[in-house]
């Protein structure tokens, strides 16, 4: 289904029946709402649910300018609103956690509850390594602008950060480029303090892209919350552990 958001089409699937009880699926970064299908296939019985597709992933349209974590919260909450979503059961992974904490911390949405899946907002922690590389990128590009002209500066720094980023930056469009710098670099952590909901933590023990470090800085300065650490389980702890990360959601889920 597609529908028109601040001028965006996006695109979205809709489980289950006509019920009072609304969960909406939030994917990560790079993914889409297929991503998130299992868990919609597992809740759909007892629970409308939506999936969405964040501007610039699946079939939803890419921003006309780069982004923020704000503008793609202020997106989701433009579809709760034209669908007439109070009070949801948010489930967000990774970057959807991202949005949920915007959502809730900084919009002021209020949800029933939250359940965060290996979810970014936490800044890393840095290595020297890292400190290195970024400094060194800085040094090269300042370089290469100074013996070149603007246009040959331009594809050589292009071709560096190309070559320097991640898998993400490297698979993405100038302008979603241009969307994940401003994404990754924001800290939520202040936004915690503002989040009043039962909160569940789900993680991987295994994973490094957001670190169980990570989700102990949700766990404590969050009010109502919990963590879940699923063993053998990595980024994708949903997907690794099926089973038993159902088992977790649904005694949260059912739970007062």
């Amino acid at each position: 289904m597609k529908i028109d958001i601040n001028g965006l089409s996006i695109n979205y699937e809709v489980y289950g029946k006509e019920n009072k009880n609304v969960v909406v699926l939030l994917h990560g970064w790079g993914a889409n709402l297929k991503l998130m299908e299992p868990i919609a296939k597992k809740l759909e019985d007892r629970y409308k649910v939506y999936a969405i597709d964040f501007p610039g992933f699946g079939e939803s349209e890419e921003p006309k300018d780069a982004f923020n974590v704000t503008a793609y919260a202020l997106v989701t909450l433009e579809f709760l609103k034209k669908n007439k979503i109070e009070n949801a059961i948010l489930i967000g992974h990774s970057f959807g956690g991202r949005v949920i904490t915007k959502l809730v911390g900084e919009l002021g949405y209020s949800p029933k509850k939250i359940i965060y899946v290996d979810a970014a907002g936490v800044k890393p922690k840095r290595s020297l390594n890292y400190y290195f590389k970024v400094y060194s990128y800085k040094l090269a590009k300042n370089m290469i602008k100074l013996f070149n002209s603007k246009e040959k500066a331009d594809e050589i720094i292009k071709n560096l950060r190309q070559n320097a980023g991640s898998d993400d930056y490297k698979n993405a469009s100038d302008n979603m480029k241009k969307t994940f710098i401003n994404v990754v670099n924001e800290d939520l952590t202040h936004l915690f303090k503002n989040i009043n909901v039962p909160a569940l933590l789900i993680w991987g023990e295994n994973d490094t892209d957001t670190p169980i470090r990570e989700a102990k800085v949700f766990e404590k300065n969050i009010k109502d919350s919990g963590l879940v650490i699923l063993k053998n389980a990595g980024h994708y702890s949903y997907l690794d552990k099926p089973s038993e990360f159902i088992i977790i959601l649904n005694n949260f889920l059912e739970g007062e």
